[in-house]
């Protein structure tokens, strides 16, 4: 695999605008592969991921009948539509596969001690994408031991910054 250049990173980056991300997954997780998938949206939930009012904290993907839902993700009902027209805050979000990727994931996540875990939310060119990543769950210990890998981590690069 190649690795990519600043410029392109830059020139992706720069359609993508980022409405929430899910930190506690990174750190309850470990993430063991990603997908970019598609999300079905109301048009109230469009216009209230463009204010930002998501979270994604406690939500998780789940298979059913061969289509993947997205479960507890909070989108806040948008406040200058009116009260018939809104939505749900907590509602079964249909996550948008090709069946070959649906299947793909559906086994993995069928495995002991597998998730699905949304990672990200943000536009791609206008359209509302979901990060979502297949992780296995930490261990206590394990959470330490990424913490102190990430602070070394943190203090070799200050050094090699300062020279």
């Amino acid at each position: 695999m190649a690795k990519k250049s600043k410029a392109t990173k830059k020139e992706e980056n720069k359609n993508e605008k980022s409405i929430g991300e899910n930190r506690k997954a990174r750190h309850e997780y470990q993430i063991l592969e990603h997908l970019e998938c598609g999300i079905q949206l109301t048009g109230s939930e469009v216009k209230s991921l463009r204010d930002g009012k998501l979270q994604l904290a406690e939500s998780f993907a789940h298979v059913v009948n061969g289509e993947v839902f997205l479960v507890n993700c909070e989108i806040s009902p948008y406040t200058n539509s009116s009260e018939y027209l809104n939505h749900e805050a907590r509602r079964k979000r249909k996550l948008l596969l090709h069946k070959r990727e649906i299947i793909k994931f559906a086994q993995k996540s069928e495995e002991k001690g597998l998730t699905l875990v949304p990672l990200k939310m943000y536009f791609k060119q206008g359209r509302a994408k979901v990060l979502l990543g297949i992780g296995r769950g930490r261990q206590m210990h394990d959470k330490r031991e990424k913490l102190k890998k990430d602070v070394a981590k943190r203090d070799i690069d200050r050094a090699m910054k300062r020279g």
